[in-house]
């Protein structure tokens, strides 16, 4: 028969003095797990609970931090509620009933806690420790934590201990040094830290009181972290012995440094057995005869310094003899900074310009100023432009509620707001009726105008303004400016000057036709980076196919000018020297990668700086890095004669050399899609438009209209990719450009341009086929057999496998042809290899090798 709950609750808790019943046959009969209690039901009833309750405390952590945190804000605007002389904490028990029966508006709190998290944060806070309080917090967490996860972020006796000690200890901390201030006690200290002062205060003084902190504050140092109070001066070790009675020991000499090992000392068992050998009496110690005079030997007892005086761990043991230590970890980083830091100390900052120390800027001077530097449009052209653009629209039904005019060097942009309800397209379609009836070229709509509720209306001056290059490398702003390669490109039509960041376009892209500026414009760029950069942190690689333009800077070769080894003239205008070029510059930009790689940067001002500072781990394979800029006008021409040769360098110069310094700026008179393909189209996001003869090739190099609007001689658009600004370029001569080059020539300058990777263009040799068994390369046996073995005879397999650079490789390939390895160069195909096996090989070497002594 099943038992019932309380018959099972009045068998099994019966009180210890009671005494026990006989057992009745019934219970007898009851199944043994029905008569006792279930261990396991309880466990599980503990354990719910120890989670239900430590999610309380987290709950309460949250919500004390919340209630405390608020009241440092709003304790001022609750004290009317929370004040024991307004009712306090029965405040809380008032019913609502209560408060309607007698006509009293429930109190509005702003503790964020509400009117309970008002009372509680003034009982703790104001009322007992101050900003101690937030102790409760921190608590409540760590006990509530452990109890939900059973994760032990602290232990929690200490935790309870610590606690309570920082509790009293803050809130008497800040009420000591609060009393100067004020006489009564505050939220900061509490009420305890407050009174418990003025009790401390009277009876000991403020010095007392003082020192008592101070105590207490090393005190729980020492009991926490042990710290040590060290004296300068060390004392040596000193061997004591204990005596025991009057017996005198005997005098005990310690073999050079010996110590005793802890138990847990890593490898102890295997260090004794190796130091068994070397120790007088390995038996361990026992009772021996005794003979007159007897002496007994206690143990030795080793006075201990006073820093081996806390907890002892492996790092604490001090080298001695017969112990192995593990090898120290060296920190790299610390030691390169102390390298470094010597560096420096002894050489100084490295000076990038010392080589040419006395390099002069040009001065501008040599600059002509054309033009008045006013803008001369009267008031007349602008009122009647304005009747005929509003008369315009009014033939269209077009209202104007407001129109505004910004004059320009060449252009001036009249601004203007249409009626509500007008459609913008229907202003943007009537672009050719506006500019028949201003009688004008190069009308440009900009509708809307971005950022501005707007409407741009862009009208050609009658008498243009020159802008002049002096005239803006003038300008504060050019002369102070922090950019790494400003181009000075001219004014925009609000008459301001305009200077852009050649590094952070990083390539650009020019086009127009014949005769609108773009020669020019890329004179104005060259120049406003000679006017900025030292010769050391610049370098230009020119391509003029037409050999006449880029002509005027063959004089500052030995400062500015970059070229391929044993090239006579530094500007390029042959085709393959062009694509051996840009291949070489592709080297070199892998060259400059690997620099960055090494010195762990990321982009060359870092790498600069960094070697600059003498905080490169290995100096001398590195070197200063200029900027490098390559030039290439007449880009069509190139395209035309080298397609793909010319196509692939580039895109991919212009795919990764940004992060190294290399930019380019290519320029071509017919941008059309066959000319600027769409692998280089994706690479240059800035492209700089002059006036061009179709739609079409607007939005070739724009991706919008508006390039076939321009007026010419120099008006063009900058396209940054998100923003189309229209420029009026600055004019620099071909005489300003050959006194600029003049200046810098005639002064001293390196023995000769710089110098790029050598580049062996394929069907050229780098060297003659006569085989000198005395000059081959000490890697040519190696590279031979590798060729033999795979039966390829290609320069790009020497480099993989034997990790070689192409120079030295493409040398290599050219000695086993000279030596008749391998056959020779038939294009895009692989080189014949002669051998068919290694042992046919070894012979042909061993001839060679006779042949040579």
């Amino acid at each position: 028969m099943p038992v019932k709950g309380n018959q099972f609750k009045s068998n099994s808790f019966k009180p210890e003095n009671q005494p026990r019943q006989p057992a009745s046959k019934a219970e007898k009969e009851r199944p043994i797990k029905q008569r006792v209690e279930n261990p396991y039901s309880r466990d599980l009833l503990n354990s719910k609970l120890i989670k239900i309750s430590g999610l309380f405390l987290l709950l309460l952590s949250v919500y004390f931090l919340v209630a405390f945190t608020s009241y440092l804000f709003t304790w001022q605007e609750d004290q009317s509620y929370v004040s024991p002389t307004n009712g306090g904490w029965h405040n809380l028990f008032r019913t609502t009933q209560e408060l309607m029966e007698n006509h009293v508006k429930s109190p509005v709190v702003e503790n964020w806690a509400g009117k309970l998290g008002a009372l509680v944060s003034n009982q703790f806070i104001f009322e007992w420790f101050g900003l101690a309080s937030f102790v409760f917090v921190f608590i409540f967490f760590i006990a509530g934590y452990r109890m939900v996860f059973k994760v032990r972020l602290l232990p929690l006796s200490k935790t309870l201990a610590y606690g309570f000690f920082a509790l009293i200890f803050i809130s008497v901390t800040i009420g000591f040094f609060h009393t100067f201030l004020s006489d009564t006690p505050n939220y900061v200290e509490g009420g305890f830290g407050y009174y418990t002062n003025l009790l401390l205060d009277a009876q000991i003084g403020q010095t007392g009181t003082g020192g008592i902190l101070v105590f207490l504050a090393l005190t729980v140092l020492i009991i926490a972290y042990n710290i040590d109070f060290k004296i300068p001066k060390r004392e040596p070790k000193t061997v004591e012995t204990a005596p025991v009675g009057d017996i005198v020991p005997e005098p005990i000499e310690l073999e050079e440094e010996e110590i005793s090992i802890p138990k847990e000392w890593p490898g102890r068992a295997n260090r004794i057995k190796e130091n068994a050998e070397k120790t007088v009496n390995p038996e361990p110690l026992k009772q021996q005869e005794f003979v007159q005079n007897p002496v007994f030997h206690e143990p030795l007892i080793l006075t201990p310094d006073p820093e081996m005086s806390r907890d002892v761990t492996e790092s604490d043991i001090p080298l001695t003899v017969g112990v192995e230590r593990p090898t120290p970890v060296l920190n790299i980083e610390t030691a390169d900074d102390e390298k470094a830091k010597s560096l420096l100390d002894q050489f100084g900052i490295y000076d990038h310009k010392l080589d040419l120390a006395s390099y002069k800027y040009p001065p501008l001077d040599l600059l002509e100023n054309y033009g008045s530097n006013k803008i001369s449009v009267n008031s007349d052209e602008l009122e009647a432009n304005k009747n005929k653009i509003v008369e315009t629209l009014n033939h269209y039904n077009i209202e104007i509620d407001k129109i505004k005019a910004t004059i320009g060097p060449t252009v001036t942009l009249y601004e203007i707001i249409p009626a509500p309800g007008v459609r913008i397209s229907k202003i943007k379609n009537l672009e050719d009726d506006i500019a028949l009836s201003l009688a004008a070229l190069g009308i440009r709509i900009i509708a809307p105008m971005p950022g501005k509720g707007t409407i741009g209306i862009e009208v050609p001056n009658q008498h243009p303004e020159m802008v002049s290059m002096r005239s803006v490398l003038s300008t504060e702003k050019y002369q102070n400016t922090t950019m790494d390669l400003p181009i000075a490109l001219g004014k925009t039509i609000s008459n301001e000057v305009f200077i852009a960041d050649l590094a952070k376009m990083p390539h650009l892209l020019v086009a127009g036709a014949t005769g609108q500026g773009k020669s020019v414009g890329i004179n104005a760029i060259l120049v406003s980076l000679l006017y900025k950069k030292h010769p050391s942190e610049l370098k230009f690689v020119l391509v003029d196919p037409k050999k006449v333009e880029l002509t005027l800077f063959r004089k500052i070769e030995r400062h500015f000018l970059a070229k391929l080894p044993d090239e006579a003239d530094a500007i390029i205008t042959d085709t393959k020297k062009v694509v051996n070029t840009l291949n070489s510059l592709c080297i070199e930009m892998d060259q400059r990668y690997d620099l960055l790689k090494d010195a762990q940067v990321r982009n060359l001002k870092e790498y600069n700086e960094k070697f600059v500072h003498r905080k490169i781990s290995d100096p001398e394979k590195h070197r200063y890095l200029p900027f490098i800029v390559l030039v290439i006008d007449e880009f069509a021409d190139l395209m035309m004669t080298a397609g793909k040769e010319v196509e692939v360098p580039i895109a991919r110069i212009a795919q990764l050399a940004r992060a190294v310094g290399i930019h380019l700026v290519i320029a071509t008179q017919r941008p059309s899609v066959n000319i600027i393909t769409g692998t280089i189209k994706a690479n240059f996001p800035s492209r700089l438009a002059f006036r061009v003869l179709s739609k079409i090739d607007s939005r070739t190099i724009l991706d919008s209209g508006g390039a076939d609007q321009l007026i010419g001689r120099g008006d063009m658009l900058l396209s940054t990719g998100s923003d189309l600004i229209r420029l009026q370029c600055a004019f620099v001569d071909t005489h300003e450009v050959e006194r600029i080059s003049d200046f810098i020539g005639n002064q001293r300058g390196y023995p000769s341009a710089m110098l790029l990777p050598e580049y062996v263009g394929e069907g050229e040799t780098s060297s003659p086929k006569d085989f000198d068994p005395d000059n081959r390369d000490p890697m040519f046996e190696d590279a031979a057999r590798l060729i033999v073995l795979h039966q390829q005879g290609s320069t790009s397999l020497i480099q993989r496998k034997m990790k070689l650079g192409y120079n030295r490789a493409g040398r290599i390939i050219d000695q086993l042809e000279a030596a008749g390895i391998v056959g020779p160069f038939e294009g895009s195909k692989a080189r014949d290899v002669l051998y068919p096996d290694e042992y046919s090989l070894e012979r042909h070497l061993e001839t060679l090798q006779k042949g040579g002594n």
